[in-house]
């Protein structure tokens, strides 16, 4: 089977990888999933579908078409998981000009001036909304919403409290950043010892080596990077259990 991150392997690593084949170990589906949304935020996609090159002008954080590729991956995440009444979560930026309290990125690059000035009134409206959640998978009733100022969805928000209460131990992931906030989030979520299942059409990244690396990496240490298909017959199980076990899940 070709994975993403093949081509980007040496050869020295692929014989590494021949080599520790036969006991190489997956870290599996638990019994009470979560979906965990990273960072699907209006700044990484801006209004319209443009070239990388075109929309970083407009929007600092923007990922190109990569994002809006998975959007109908992660609608189909959603759509699957709602009808088996699995919770969702979703991790977005606190605005630190409401909160006073900047993110991890301003903060480490305080004395760097910003790469877009919000010199003019559609610059100033486009930063306001950077941290919107995109229509497109947007939060509904019922779901969990954090907002965070480091990479980690975990790092200093009531995340991993609302995962204890609903008594989950799995976590499929989606978003970006795959080598940033994704990569960030599931070490966390491993470090509380998750099973953690990174879905390959559901996160992305704006610069493709990263993206398909972070995944081998995740995928070796931390995670099972999984295809969209893999996730929907692993909801789509969770119908055979018993319907008292379902909706202590939802209601737990």
């Amino acid at each position: 089977m070709t994975r993403i991150w093949d081509r980007f392997l040496t050869e020295q690593d692929k014989a590494h990888l021949a080599e520790r084949r036969g006991g190489d170990r997956r870290v599996g589906f638990g019994k009470r999933p979560a979906i965990l949304n990273i960072d699907l935020y209006r700044g990484v996609f801006g209004d319209t579908n443009l070239p990388l090159l075109e929309g970083t002008k407009l929007w600092s954080g923007y990922c190109g078409p990569v994002g809006w590729n998975a959007v109908p991956h992660i609608q189909r995440l959603h759509r699957e998981a709602r009808d088996v009444g699995i919770p969702i979560c979703h991790a977005t930026g606190l605005l630190d000009e409401e909160s006073g309290i900047p993110g991890w990125s301003q903060a480490i690059h305080a004395d760097s001036p910003r790469r877009i000035p919000l010199s003019d009134a559609a610059a100033r409206d486009r930063f306001a909304r950077r941290y919107d959640i995109i229509d497109e998978a947007a939060p509904q009733a019922g779901d969990v919403v954090v907002r965070k100022t480091a990479p980690s969805a975990f790092w200093g928000t009531p995340l991993i409290a609302e995962l204890v209460r609903l008594g989950v131990d799995t976590l499929l992931v989606a978003g970006e950043s795959t080598s940033g906030c994704v990569r960030a989030t599931v070490v966390d979520a491993v470090s509380h010892r998750f099973r953690v299942q990174v879905i390959e059409d559901c996160v992305f990244d704006r610069h493709e080596a990263c993206h398909a690396i972070n995944l081998f990496d995740m995928h070796q240490k931390y995670a099972d990077v999984i295809s969209i298909d893999a996730a929907v017959d692993y909801l789509r199980s969770m119908k055979q259990e018993a319907p008292v076990a379902r909706s202590a899940l939802v209601n737990s």
